[in-house]
């Protein structure tokens, strides 16, 4: 009924902790863009099939799953490298609590973890991800930012209660930076995709455009209003990193709106 689906690369320090929680009964496909590092050898001693394509996107690079990787179960879990789901989650799936025969997508929210340490206030919670997918009738898209994912709004869709664990950050600053500075490229021009369904946290941040003052309301939402300062250093840790996240993104807006006016 359910193949777990996995995007690596270079994951060798996340995907053992992600594989040993997936049960044994389910098969687990793993779609590599060109790991240089231990993940397929990790991968193939668990019974993992590989699969390999350069990376498109992550919107992209599910579909690639669903439809290019010889998926028979009617159901994919897409779960990341440095995700773990509960063991009750795939519970619920087996025993169906879960309500399949309605939907095509469950959005899954998630709980984050800085340095192993439980994120309980800071990120703003609840925060929904596509992630139980039913392979014949999903397709995704990029959404909004130009980085994300989103399915299509001809989806039946439904929120589940169970979160998954997302251990994102383990303290590898500089890594993040870089790949931050790219996806803020993306997000310069908040374009919402034609016919995706969009999040509410999506369509306030296209709401509010570009304007300077996202960079204190980030660190005010995340810091103060979502009082991330009970989560201690982690949460003032994650308020800069996404505060910072956000100044970047204004910076190359603003340098890309000099750059026109100079042509």
């Amino acid at each position: 009924m359910l193949t777990v689906a996995i995007l690596t690369y270079n994951e060798a320090g996340n995907l053992p902790r992600c594989l040993a929680a997936i049960p044994d009964r389910y098969p687990i496909l793993i779609v590599d863009s060109g790991s240089s590092d231990a993940t397929l050898t990790i991968a193939r001693e668990h019974g993992c099939r590989i699969y390999s394509n350069p990376w498109p996107g992550f919107a992209e690079q599910r579909n690639f799953a669903m439809n290019q990787c010889d998926v028979e179960t009617p159901w994919l879990l897409f779960v990341d490298a440095d995700e773990c789901y509960p063991a009750d989650f795939y519970q619920q799936f087996d025993s169906g609590v879960l309500p399949l025969e309605d939907i095509d997508v469950l959005m899954v929210p998630s709980i984050l973890y800085l340095r192993e340490k439980r994120l309980n206030h800071a990120p703003g919670y609840p925060i929904y991800h596509p992630r139980l997918v039913r392979r014949e009738t999903v397709r995704f898209v990029r959404n909004h930012t130009g980085h994300g994912e989103a399915v299509i709004d001809s989806c039946r869709i439904a929120y589940g209660e169970l979160p998954y664990l997302h251990y994102f950050y383990h303290g590898e600053i500089i890594e993040w930076m870089h790949k931050h500075v790219d996806k803020a490229a993306q997000e310069v021009q908040l374009k919402p995709t034609a016919g995706a369904v969009m999040t509410t946290r999506g369509r306030l941040s296209v709401l509010l455009g570009r304007s300077w003052l996202r960079v204190l309301a980030r660190f005010l939402y995340h810091y103060l209003f979502r009082a991330g300062f009970l989560d201690g250093r982690a949460g003032l840790e994650f308020a800069l990193m996404f505060t910072w996240y956000e100044a970047t993104i204004y910076l190359q807006a603003k340098a890309a709106r000099q750059a026109r006016r100079k042509v």
